[in-house]
């Protein structure tokens, strides 16, 4: 077994195709209206579906918002240079809800950024500035 994709309700799908590929850099790999039922189905990632987990974003046609709920976390991508990927996430109109830093009880490098429905996405520093 493995891990195929994570699915987002979203409210907008043209203004979270636009965040997930022009400001986080993901690729639109497929997207599929379903008329009879209302809804269509984009998937975007880092790499084919077939090699990576990718993610599904579902936009139901007649939903323009959801409440995101209690249990939701977020979305976690590792990055090579956080300060670099949140300048240029922030230069491209993205909101850094959190600035770069260590987490709380740990040394882990890490920021949050927010997508257009208000989804958390973490941006987790690979390595260290010294091991590059």
């Amino acid at each position: 077994m493995r891990m195929l994709h994570t699915m987002l309700r979203v409210g907008d799908l043209e203004r979270s195709l636009t965040f997930y590929t022009e400001v986080l850099g993901m690729r639109m790999l497929r997207r599929k209206d379903y008329p009879s039922g209302r809804f269509t189905l984009a998937f975007v990632g880092y790499g084919e579906e077939r090699d990576t987990t990718v993610l599904e974003l579902t936009h139901n046609w007649d939903t323009s918002h959801y409440d995101l709920g209690a249990g939701y976390g977020h979305i976690a991508l590792g990055v090579e240079d956080i300060q670099s990927v949140c300048d240029a996430i922030r230069a491209k109109g993205g909101k850094v809800v959190r600035e770069p830093g260590p987490m709380k009880h740990g040394n882990t490098v890490i920021a949050f950024v927010e997508d257009p429905d208000g989804y958390k996405v973490e941006l987790i520093q690979l390595s260290s500035p010294a091991d590059r």
